[in-house]
């Protein structure tokens, strides 16, 4: 049997074990080592050590740690909560309010944490009992939550970019600026959408009752200020740096970092209980995060080794098939992939064996890995497993399952339609990465 094949079945047993269930770094590592040793021998274990080295020594990872201490931070410290309160009383007298109050808070904290799960959970605890209490739709109010906590995956500066920068071999950097058209694309798509359904129907979301209105106008715009603006100067700050080429994303992220720590402590919202749940939070992420991130670097290296990514590339380029038909049939796959996996082994593990055949048929890696950021948001929101339907679910388990996959997919259209504006045309994602 050639290196090539013995390559592309431990890539099947890989997705077989993590699909029954098996954890996905030891999956990798143990496949790995397994396959290579028998394949390579004794080199596999000191491709083993020059892989998990390489991991440790790279500058962007380390700033994994500092984004996620940020969005953890805003998540104990109720800085979000304010921010919220602040929007939603700007705009109590609008009609489907609260969907725009969601989705700019949701915006504005994607902006600060790249993980999923806690933002759609603490959109569902602060946005959802007041929508209960003015009436909203249920299906609506389900799918701009889900929706908006989405954006952290795609949002700078998104820890999936983060790790998917050495994986391409771009820098992160380029990535967050390419992110930034798209991520405000999806967001505005979401916040159009939402306003003009409740301008046609406004029983979808009426204006909030007289006793949610602020006493006056300067009221809410002094919440807005203080509740809104010093948060979202620190997170503009940290982006703008980066953006601008001033500071790598491991300097920034420790500057916002402690920025967003002494904001806490500032406004008085921060309890040693938080702070300590802040930091065990980030030490979890972020150690899960790196070992996969070593664990599938090791996994690669070997399978490219038996040169099995080089054959498929080969055989799918023997096809003949135009490059955006291959094109739209990769974001199929990671599309469908990303129902049942989070976008940990996609990235680490999907992307780098296509790599090879997108670069060959000269598709653009920076757009390419910004079409996958976006690919893998969408899937989040696909029934039947759809992960942010049972995240919101835990917080508000009145809300049936099916009213909230009704309200997801309305969403899940809206971002297949922007998937399909970006792949027509690139310059909404190429263009600000060339200016900078």
């Amino acid at each position: 049997m050639s290196t090539e094949l013995v390559g592309f079945l431990s890539l099947l047993i890989l997705f077989a074990a993590i699909f029954i269930g098996f954890p996905i770094a030891f999956t990798l590592i143990g496949v790995a080592v397994t396959v290579g040793y028998l394949a390579l021998g004794p080199l596999v274990l000191y491709l083993m050590t020059l892989q998990v080295f390489s991991v440790m020594r790279d500058p962007t990872l380390a700033s994994v740690p500092f984004f996620l201490f940020m969005g953890y931070l805003l998540e104990q410290s109720g800085l979000m909560e304010r921010l919220f309160r602040a929007i939603q009383l700007l705009l109590a007298r609008l009609r489907g309010s609260l969907y725009l109050a969601v989705l700019v808070t949701a915006t504005i904290f994607a902006a600060a944490t790249g993980i999923v799960g806690s933002s759609v959970t603490l959109l569902g605890v602060m946005a959802a009992p007041s929508m209960k209490k003015s009436g909203y739709d249920v299906r609506l109010s389900a799918g701009s939550i889900a929706a908006g906590g989405t954006l952290g995956i795609l949002i700078p500066p998104s820890v999936m970019l983060i790790v998917m920068g050495p994986v391409v071999g771009v820098p992160a950097t380029d990535l967050f600026t390419a992110a930034v058209i798209p991520g405000l694309l999806l967001a505005g798509t979401y916040c159009a959408y939402t306003l003009i359904r409740c301008q046609i129907d406004p029983a979808l979301g009426p204006a909030l009752p007289r006793d949610q209105w602020p006493p006056t106008v300067w009221y809410a715009i002094r919440e807005l200020l203080v509740g809104v603006i010093p948060v979202t100067v620190v997170i503009l700050a940290t982006l703008g740096t980066i953006m601008a080429g001033l500071a790598t994303p491991t300097d920034a992220g420790a500057v916002g970092a402690f920025a967003v720590l002494v904001l806490t402590l500032v406004y008085r919202r921060m309890t040693v209980v938080a702070f300590k749940r802040a930091m065990i939070a980030t030490l979890e992420t972020s150690c899960m995060i790196l070992l996969l991130v070593a664990a599938s670097n090791f996994f690669g290296a070997v399978f490219s080794r038996l040169g099995s990514a080089s054959w498929i590339a080969e055989m799918l380029l023997g096809l003949n098939i135009p490059p955006m038909m291959m094109l739209a049939l990769i974001l199929l796959v990671i599309f469908v992939l990303g129902w049942p996996l989070e976008w940990v082994p996609i990235v680490l593990i999907v992307v780098p064996i296509l790599l090879p055949l997108v670069t060959k048929m000269g598709i653009d890696v920076l757009w390419f890995s910004t079409l996958v950021a976006v690919c893998l948001q969408t899937a989040w929101l696909s029934p039947p497993v759809a992960l942010s339907a049972y995240f919101l679910k835990g917080v508000v388990p009145d809300w049936e399952l099916k009213d909230i996959y009704a309200g997801m997919v309305q969403f899940m259209v809206l971002q297949v339609l922007v998937l399909v504006l970006l792949v027509m045309f690139p310059q909404l994602v190429l263009w600000l990465p060339r200016v900078l």
